[in-house]
């Protein structure tokens, strides 16, 4: 099996046939997918659909580019709202510079926020970063420092220094089908050097579908292709692979009951 450790499940482009989505995955071969929360305004949607299906888990949280426009949220409220059985991560968070959304300051206090929810929480920490390498390594280590915490790097993009500050400190890698684009080439160098036990695979879905989906709109099933190519730059079977993002997402994702990989 193979599991999506990041997609946008409550999106127009696929909650419209949502069921269809799913099947698709599910005939693919993906056994659990989690869908991210980007602004607590919209929580319950996102909610509903991990309510709705046995092999979908969620998270809550808010993405850097509406930490300017959602209410602020504190940890102690972030960590409330992560009561909720489906819900197996804090975020999506972080800073994105790239587009600049929200303005930077907001971007940060939300981050920190996240981190200290996860940090009560004991649950996994979502982490976006985009354009903003140095701040993002300087905030997850002034909030390790503060106390530990878990946690992943999603649709990682950033460069190896960054890879190797996350991995010191015990946060792991999800690679998105960016991976699969032939200009990807410095990407392509981090996908093979993540060591095994920090590696996740994801799609981002709805964007940015895998080379050979590339152009259409992602959606589950796709990470097959993702997978794939992760394998083929680490010189490993596709199947062994998955067994260790699986064992991987087991390991982080403690919330999930181990009778949900089990069932798959």
């Amino acid at each position: 099996m193979l599991v999506d450790s990041h997609c946008h499940l409550d999106f127009p482009e696929l909650s419209a046939e949502l069921d269809e989505v799913v099947a698709r995955a599910r005939r693919a071969g993906i056994g659990l997918m989690v869908t991210i929360g980007t602004k607590l305004t919209e929580f319950d949607r996102v909610k509903a659909i991990a309510e709705r299906y046995d092999d979908i888990y969620c998270s809550v949280g808010i993405h850097p580019h509406e930490a300017g426009a959602e209410p602020e949220a504190d940890a102690e409220r972030l960590a409330r709202l992560a009561e909720h059985p489906k819900v197996v991560a804090v975020g999506e968070t972080g800073l994105d510079y790239y587009y600049d959304k929200s303005p930077r300051d907001a971007q940060a206090r939300s981050f920190r926020a996240h981190l200290g929810a996860a940090r009560l929480t004991g649950l996994p920490v979502i982490v976006h970063t985009r354009d903003a390498d140095l701040d993002t390594g300087t905030i997850l280590a002034e909030e390790m420092a503060k106390g530990p915490y878990t946690g992943l790097i999603h649709c990682f993009t950033a460069g190896q220094e960054l890879a190797e500050k996350a991995v010191d400190l015990g946060l792991y890698i999800s690679l998105s089908g960016i991976v699969t684009f032939k200009s990807a080439a410095a990407l392509h160098a981090v996908a093979a050097w993540v060591p095994a036990d920090r590696l996740l695979v994801e799609t981002d879905a709805p964007y940015l579908a895998p080379v050979p989906m590339r152009g259409k709109r992602n959606e589950p099933a796709f990470v097959v292709h993702t997978a794939a190519k992760v394998a083929d730059l680490r010189g490993v079977p596709a199947s062994h692979l998955a067994t260790t993002t699986t064992d991987n997402v087991r390991r982080l994702f403690r919330k999930i009951p181990s009778d949900a990989f089990c069932a798959t």
